[in-house]
């Protein structure tokens, strides 16, 4: 499975990651790398917790990305 993350950098330098896809996964580090490793766990989780309850797990369905040049 793929999702999105969005990384954003704290004042104090760390990350905080979060999966829009995901309600409450969220997940932080002081590296982008450790916040990205602590996101993917949160993710694992999140996912053995959807299916251990009988729930669906979320998808990101009919996402589109479209490239763009700054000018």
């Amino acid at each position: 499975m793929r999702y999105t993350v969005v990384l954003e950098q704290e004042e104090d330098g760390g990350y905080v990651a979060s999966v829009p896809a995901l309600p409450g996964c969220v997940s932080q580090g002081d590296t982008r790398a450790e916040a990205l490793s602590n996101i993917r766990e949160a993710i694992e989780l999140y996912v053995a917790d959807c299916r251990d309850a009988g729930d669906p797990v979320p998808t990101e369905a009919g996402k589109e990305f479209v490239e763009v040049e700054a000018a």
